[in-house]
């Protein structure tokens, strides 16, 4: 794919009005992710990306620390004048959907998997959390016997005759 091909994917799925316009948000949210991935999963989805896109990725200084997707949002709206947090929201979205769909799931697996909680639905994922134990599972852990109701619970009968 080539750099052209890229904005223009994000051109259409941002509906963007113009190219410069898709192009300028595109080399912003690059720019943002890459201080954010590193290791092999930066190496590997920049030789997924035109060259130019993967130059913008790498050429970032890895992050301080981790950014929650909120802050990252808060951080491209930062660099684009007149952003708000929802466009800002919107362009990011607009851009890592289109390099989740190029890295595929297993790469985009592991960039999630790098990345703080929420960024899963700025790449167009379902974010899911890991299921809560059966309710026997969490009653058997306590030491709590399943079958025999709470105290509060017996019959009046019961607590009755035990008095």
């Amino acid at each position: 794919m080539r750099w052209s091909e890229l904005v223009d994917r994000v051109r259409e799925y941002g509906q963007y009005a113009t190219e410069a316009e898709a192009r300028e948000v595109t080399r912003t949210v690059l720019s943002a992710l890459g201080g954010h991935v590193t290791g092999e999963e930066r190496v590997e989805l920049a030789r997924m990306l035109p060259e130019q896109a993967a130059r913008v990725l790498v050429d970032q200084v890895p992050a301080l620390r981790p950014l929650t997707a909120s802050e990252f949002v808060d951080g491209v709206a930062a660099r684009r004048e007149g952003a708000t947090p929802a466009t800002a929201r919107w362009d990011v979205s607009s851009v890592l959907c289109v390099v989740g769909e190029l890295a595929g799931d297993a790469l985009l697996a592991r960039l999630l998997g790098e990345l703080p909680p929420g960024y899963a639905l700025l790449f167009g994922r379902a974010e899911l959390s890991p299921a809560a134990p059966p309710v026997a599972e969490a009653l058997s852990a306590q030491g709590t016997d399943q079958d025999s109701p709470p105290p509060a619970a017996q019959p009046a009968t019961a607590q009755a005759t035990a008095a």
